[in-house]
């Protein structure tokens, strides 16, 4: 066989969908299909609050399936919150699970049913250089999950995310095998999403678009044998042309949905984007702007967004991502030029050219940004040029995103983008 020092193959997977309005009521004969009897609902107190978790319980039910509903996710999951999931799931024995709210229900309910299935320590499962990155001993239960926000795109990735409180830093675990067994994408239940989190969930479509998008080509990266194959293999044909289709719907519904949140065609639109975009950053992977995330969620100090949960600061997934998001493209955009301005074009065709194409994509984003009300930089959310030193400290710790960035990513660009970050505009 010939040897290539350079990859060859990418993989591609994602999880099988049911869409469309309506389309929760049919989850316990789907379930059924799957051998379930006994499932646990995975949610948070806010969705539980607004029944939709009672109203999945109860079409299971009908179909004859026992279930109990967990309502104690912590909204952006933390290392404790995990823990409390899942010694709650574990004292009962489960053969499915459902996950109804955004993707920190859905998260949680990834590491319930892997720690359920196969008991180990947290750190055993959580990436390096965090934790010691193992992977599952063999398949994980049936898990459906049912998305409220049009955000994560959780419901067809292979990861899930959580705060680690000790170490003030975002991490998470990876594998092909947390993948749900199948995701019930029903838009009807996102029209009572509020302004703020629909443009929060909005940008973390938007974000994992344009970095898987833009990510480290699959076939620069070195070849692997088949046992050390990643989630994340980089931008690769079929990843790209999921999020040009994302990009397409969130150009011409991402304003309509934050304006006008009854706006079924364009609840729908974000919907298919999220869902979209969780098929192309799930396979290629996401870069920078998230990897700077995590320690502006994880350090966060006073901040308290509108419409979440006020009883702790907090920043919201989608808001800490977008934040750096127009510097960090800046830098990439001498990698692959052309890609950064085709993003450009699709997500508003009619933004005025601007002197340097480097500063294009920015100015959408910005642009656009500026329009949902979304945080002036991580100056609105609370950090100064002071804070910088220790947001580079966590973003480093990002390895296996930070792997998928296409250029070489050193503490002092991390540093440039977050002082770039202070105010985008």
């Amino acid at each position: 066989m010939t040897e290539y020092l350079n990859e060859t193959v990418f993989t591609w997977g994602a999880t099988p969908l049911k869409f469309g309005a309506g389309a929760v009521d049919e989850i316990g004969w789907d379930l059924a299909q799957m051998g379930a009897e006994r499932v646990l609902i995975v949610t948070d107190p806010g969705v539980a609050a607004s029944g939709v978790p009672q109203r999945v319980a109860d079409a299971a039910k009908a179909d004859g399936l026992t279930v109990e509903i967990y309502d104690q996710v912590h909204v952006e999951p933390t290392d404790a919150s995990i823990r409390a999931a899942v010694e709650f799931a574990s004292e009962s024995t489960w053969d499915g699970f459902i996950a109804v709210g955004g993707g920190s229900s859905i998260d949680t309910a990834k590491a319930v049913n892997l720690m359920t299935t196969y008991p180990a320590d947290l750190y055993d499962y959580v990436n390096k250089p965090i934790g010691a990155g193992r992977a599952p001993a063999g398949p994980l239960k049936p898990l459906v999950a049912v998305p409220t926000t049009a955000g994560t795109g959780s419901e067809t990735t292979p990861v899930c995310i959580m705060d680690f409180l000790e170490l003030k830093v975002k991490s998470g675990i990876s594998h092909p095998r947390l993948r749900p067994t199948m995701a019930v994408v029903d838009p009807l239940l996102t029209l009572s999403m509020p302004p703020e989190v629909t443009a929060a969930s909005g940008m973390d479509v938007l974000c994992h678009a344009l970095e898987s998008y833009t990510a480290r080509p699959y076939d620069s990266f070195p070849r692997h044998r088949p046992e050390t194959r990643v989630a994340y293999c980089g931008a690769n044909p079929i990843s790209d042309a999921w999020t040009e289709q994302a990009l397409t719907l969130l150009a011409r519904s991402f304003r309509k949905a934050v304006l006008n949140g009854g706006d079924l065609t364009a609840r729908t639109d974000m919907m298919l984007a999220a869902t979209f975009a969780g098929m192309g950053f799930g396979n290629a992977g996401v870069h920078i702007p998230h990897a700077c995330a995590y320690p502006i969620a994880g350090r966060v100090k006073e901040y308290r967004p509108k419409n979440y949960p006020q009883h702790e600061a907090m920043v919201p997934h989608g808001e800490s991502v977008s934040l750096t998001a127009p510097a960090a493209f800046r830098f990439t955009f001498p990698t692959n030029p052309d890609k950064h301005l085709r993003a450009a074009a699709i997500l508003d065709p009619r933004a005025a050219a601007q002197a340097d194409p480097v500063d294009q994509l920015p100015f959408v984003l910005s642009s656009l940004m500026r329009d949902i009300g979304i945080p002036n930089g991580i100056d609105g959310v609370g950090y100064s040029e002071s804070d910088i030193p220790d947001l580079v400290e966590g973003a480093l710790k990002q390895e296996r995103l930070l792997t998928i960035a296409p250029r070489p990513v050193r503490g002092e660009d991390l540093a440039a983008i977050f002082a770039e970050s202070i105010e985008n505009w």
